[in-house]
């Protein structure tokens, strides 16, 4: 099944490189330092999203692969919500603001430009911080999904800003539970952990410290402690079972129904 047939009647869109561009964001709007970098290296998506993996702060355990095959398949109609360059699997609609080379969609995801229960699957990770309101933004969700089609959303909680190119919100274990109360909860997880919640502010802490007042020194500062720390985020591998891990964990996975 071809996208533009869950495309909303009467919506105005150009079709540019193989992506169909309702509202686009302009890379020059980027501002903060770290995130111009960020946006330059996500153009190239296999060595910024391996970078992710191995030097971020962020432990990456397997929710997300557990989820995929668990409910995504070839013949339901996917769409990967603020996908950036990303392409975890090859049938899934990438949908973002910014028109990167694997995104399909190019729109304000707080104005889907989808109809009503027309989308089986939703997966955002690590995106409605980004957005002033995620509220809207999983109630655009909600809407396009079909009766019992499922939602995947990966919200920070420990975590340093990241400008990208906003960075607006945290929630809690229970502030995500409220944020999807319309959803019918299938399973809340940790993604990160302890760890990578600790690792990221003492990163930043470090950088803060030893700059003096200049940011530029404080950027070099950061992602050299970056390096040299990432290692330090594998204990997560034990630490996210812990029963207490959630008061400090990076973040939260929510799975719900509509």
């Amino acid at each position: 099944m071809k996208i533009d047939r869950c495309f909303k009647e009467n919506t105005k869109y150009k079709i540019v490189n193989n992506k169909y561009i309702f509202q686009e964001l302009e890379f020059s709007e980027v501002e903060d330092s770290l995130d111009v970098l960020k946006s330059k290296l996500k153009k190239f998506s296999g060595i910024y999203y391996w970078l992710i993996n191995v030097i971020s702060p962020v432990f990456v355990g397997r929710e997300q692969k557990h989820f995929i095959s668990n409910y995504v398949d070839n013949d339901k109609m996917t769409l990967n919500v603020g996908s950036g360059n990303s392409k975890i699997v090859e049938h899934i609609c990438n949908v973002d603001i910014f028109a990167y080379d694997n995104v399909d969609v190019v729109c304000d995801i707080a104005d889907l430009p989808f109809l009503d229960n027309s989308i089986d699957v939703v997966f955002n990770s690590a995106v409605l911080e980004h957005v002033p309101n995620p509220q809207k933004v999983v109630d655009e969700i909600y809407r396009v999904l079909k009766p019992n089609g499922v939602i995947y959303t990966a919200f920070p909680f420990m975590q340093g800003f990241h400008a990208s190119p906003y960075d607006f919100t945290r929630v809690t274990e229970e502030g995500i539970k409220i944020l999807h109360q319309d959803f019918e909860l299938i399973e809340v997880k940790l993604f990160g952990g302890p760890t990578s919640g600790m690792l990221w502010v003492l990163q930043e802490w470090i950088a803060i410290l030893f700059s003096f007042g200049n940011k530029k020194l404080h950027m070099l500062i950061y992602l050299f402690v970056m390096v040299i720390t990432a290692p330090i985020k594998f204990l997560d591998y034990f630490l996210i079972k812990h029963p207490m891990a959630k008061n400090i964990s990076s973040g939260f996975v929510y799975i719900g129904k509509k």
